[in-house]
C-alpha cells in the first residue's frame, strides 16, 4: 500500500455530509463501508493515517442514522440492551477508564492527537502552564508525605515530625524512618506543612541558644532552661545579674533567654526581696502585721524619723521611703 497525499495526515475531510478518503481521494458517506475495497480495515487505516480511534469516518448524517438505529435496538432488542448495560456499569465503576488506559499504554499517540494536544497547550499561557506543573508537583509531594505518616500511625506528616522532634530524633532519620530519602523532609516539609517547619524552625533556633546554658544547669540539678529561669527568677526573685553571676553567662544572655521562654523580666528582683524582707523583719520585731503599721503607731505617739530610724536600725531616708514619702 502506497500512501497519497489526497488529505492531510491526522485530518479527516469533510464535506456537507461526505467524508475524503485518504487513499483514493473519492467523497463518501462513510469510509468505513468503503475501506473494503481498498483492503483495510478501521484500525489499519486510522493508524496509516495518524487518526484517533475516536475520530468520526462518516458524514454527520450517517452518524445520526447509526445512533436512531442503536436507540431502537436498545428499547427492542435484550442482547443489545444487556450489552449497554453492561458498558455502563463499567463505566460506572472506572473499569472501562482503566482498561483503555492498559489498552493505550505504550502505544503512540496519532497525529491528530498530537496537533489536538499542541492546539491545546499553545491557549495556555506559559505562567498558567507553569503553576498547573508546581501545583502538580505540590500534590504528588503532599500524597507521599501523608503515606509515609499514615504507615507510621500519624493522621498527619506535622503530627508525624513534631512528636519525633520533641523526642529529639533529626529530619534525616524521620525521613529515613518513613522510607524516605534522607534529605526529604529538609526539602520539601515547608512545601507540604508549612505552619510545621516554621515551628521545627523555632525549636531548632531554641535548642541552640539554650545549649550553652545546659552544661551548667545540670550542675545546679535542672535539664530545661525555663524550669531554671523560673525557679531562681520567679520563685526566688533573683536579679538577672545573679542569674548570669551563678551561671558565668553574660546579663544579655540572660535577659535573651527569659524572652525567648515567655518568662518576664522583673528589674531588681533580688533587691526588692531584701528590703521587703528588712521590713517584715522590723514589723515582726515590734509586734506589727507589716511595716506601715509600725511607722504610723510612732508616728501617731509624736516620734521623730529620726528617732524612729534610731529604734528600728535603719537610716531616715529607709524609713521615710517605707512611709511613701520619697521615692
Amino acid at each position: 500500500m502506497t500512501l497519497t497525499d489526497h488529505a492531510p495526515i491526522g485530518t479527516v475531510v469533510h464535506e456537507d455530509d461526505r467524508v475524503l478518503c485518504h487513499l483514493c481521494g473519492r467523497w463518501f458517506k462513510s469510509v468505513l463501508a468503503h475501506l473494503r475495497a481498498h483492503g483495510l480495515d478501521d484500525l489499519a487505516y486510522r493508524e496509516a493515517f495518524g487518526l484517533e480511534r475516536n475520530a468520526p469516518l462518516e458524514g454527520v448524517t450517517t452518524r445520526r442514522r447509526r445512533a436512531d438505529s442503536l436507540r431502537r435496538r436498545r428499547a427492542t432488542d435484550p442482547v443489545v440492551r444487556a450489552w449497554c448495560e453492561q458498558g455502563e456499569q463499567r463505566a460506572r465503576s472506572g473499569a472501562l477508564t482503566e482498561a483503555a488506559a492498559r489498552a493505550a499504554r505504550g502505544r503512540k499517540h496519532p497525529e491528530q492527537r498530537r496537533r489536538k494536544t499542541l492546539r491545546a497547550l499553545a491557549a495556555i499561557s506559559p505562567e498558567a502552564r507553569a503553576d498547573g506543573v508546581r501545583r502538580h508537583a505540590l500534590l504528588r509531594l503532599r500524597t507521599v508525605a501523608a503515606k509515609a505518616a499514615a504507615e507510621l500511625g500519624f493522621p498527619d506528616v506535622g503530627a508525624l515530625v513534631v512528636d519525633r522532634v520533641l523526642a529529639g530524633h533529626s529530619l534525616a532519620a524521620i525521613s529515613r524512618e518513613a522510607g524516605l530519602h534522607k534529605d526529604w523532609l529538609s526539602r520539601h516539609l515547608r512545601a507540604v506543612d508549612p505552619a510545621t517547619a516554621d515551628a521545627i524552625a523555632d525549636h531548632a533556633r531554641v535548642a541552640r541558644l539554650d545549649a550553652p546554658w545546659l552544661p551548667v544547669l545540670a550542675d545546679l540539678g535542672f535539664t530545661t532552661v525555663p524550669d531554671y529561669l523560673r525557679d531562681r527568677h520567679g520563685d526566688r526573685a533573683l536579679s538577672v545579674q545573679a542569674i548570669a553571676a551563678e551561671t558565668g553567662l553574660s546579663r544579655t544572655s540572660v535577659r535573651t533567654a527569659l524572652a525567648r521562654h515567655g518568662l518576664d523580666h522583673v528589674s531588681h528582683a533580688t533587691s526588692r526581696r531584701h528590703v521587703q524582707d528588712r521590713a517584715d523583719e522590723v514589723a515582726t520585731r515590734f509586734g506589727f502585721p507589716d511595716v506601715a503599721a509600725y511607722l504610723a503607731d510612732r508616728r501617731a505617739a509624736g516620734l521623730s524619723w529620726k528617732v524612729i530610724a534610731a529604734e528600728c536600725g535603719r537610716s531616715q531616708s529607709w524609713v521615710r521611703r517605707r512611709a511613701g514619702l520619697i521615692r
